[in-house]
């Protein structure tokens, strides 16, 4: 089976998901990476370490800002050309959008956020979330080229070789463009739920601490400090629930969730998040949960596969203290 692999970067700097779509390319057969952009040969140089078999880079300064109309057209005209069986995309706001506008170009369909694939002679079947998490649905694209989208940390990264190499293949960029990018605005871009291995996330409990004698949200902020430090020790990030948003004790870049972000780090440590479906959505594959929470009902427990029943301004900080002696700092 060949594979194409798009390698979606901003600024060269690379989706970690990508190299866990060539793992995948690679477990199917010839694995085709795709780079698109301008100045593109240190991740072309990185696409052969992690296993490419063959890389294509369409290099051309119209490319170097994302717009969905050249990426698409780009994309189109090489899978005409080339007839893979397969195109695998990391799951982004990009990668959504353009290849759904490809998947019209080359009459195919997209199979989104796949979390497995298996082979069954000349099918390939998906395994794949809906309703909101609630159900596996496994689908066969009987078109070709299959297209689809993985998200962050669903398939093991390839190991990196350093010094494999191979020489690029230059393609035509198509620049028909409607759009223009002016400039970039900057966001909170220290937070990046989605890739991180480690998740401390806060709800609605931690702003309920009246010992403190604060108002909510600054008891919130100390509750979400305590998290951060936790985090950090762990190498790790500081995540929230849908209520801890909206109460406004942290930013929407944190949000875990139906509609905030979907994440399956190796470890998710929930504190005084109780556990409504509409969180568990975006936490349930996880590889290890543990639930901190008063309650002993909470629905979180369910979840976890470690829980500790009581008050997280207590667990949180013995939790920190006992981290720090086991890593000697």
């Amino acid at each position: 089976m060949k594979t194409f692999v798009y390698i979606d970067h901003f600024k060269s700097d690379v989706q970690p998901a990508s190299w866990e779509a060539l793992g995948v390319a690679k477990s199917f057969g010839a694995a085709v990476a795709l780079v698109f952009g301008s100045d593109a040969d240190e991740i072309s140089k990185a696409a052969f370490e992690f296993g490419a078999d063959e890389v294509i880079v369409a290099d051309d300064p119209a490319l170097a800002d994302y717009r969905a109309e050249p990426y698409a057209s780009t994309l189109s005209a090489l899978a005409a050309a080339g007839s893979p069986d397969l195109i695998l995309f990391p799951t982004t706001a990009r990668t959504r959008e353009f290849a759904a506008m490809s998947a019209v170009d080359l009459n195919t369909g997209v199979l989104t956020d796949v979390s497995k694939f298996e082979q069954d002679g000349d099918k390939l079947i998906a395994t794949r979330p809906i309703y909101e998490g609630k159900v596996l649905e496994k689908t066969v694209c009987s078109a070709k080229p299959v297209m689809a989208t993985i998200p962050a940390r669903a398939f093991p990264k390839p190991e990196r070789v350093a010094g494999r190499s191979g020489v690029p293949t230059k393609a035509e960029a198509k620049t028909d463009a409607l759009t223009t990018v002016v400039g970039y605005a900057a966001t909170e871009s220290a937070v990046n739920i989605g890739d991180a291995a480690v998740i401390v996330s806060g709800g609605r409990g931690v702003s309920n601490n009246p010992a403190l004698g604060l108002d909510e949200k600054a008891t919130a902020q100390k509750g979400f400090e305590l998290l951060g430090e936790l985090a950090k020790l762990l190498g790790g990030a500081v995540g929230a629930s849908r209520a801890a948003v909206d109460g406004g004790y942290i930013t929407y870049a944190h949000q875990v969730g139906q509609t905030g972000k979907v994440v399956a780090p190796d470890l998710y440590i929930a504190c005084g998040i109780s556990g409504a479906i509409q969180h568990l959505v975006g936490m349930r594959n996880s590889k290890l949960i543990v639930a901190i929470n008063k309650d002993p009902e909470a629905p979180i427990f369910s979840q976890a596969r470690y829980g500790v029943v009581g008050d997280l301004f207590e667990i949180v900080p013995a939790l920190t203290e006992a981290m720090k002696k086991k890593m000697g700092k």
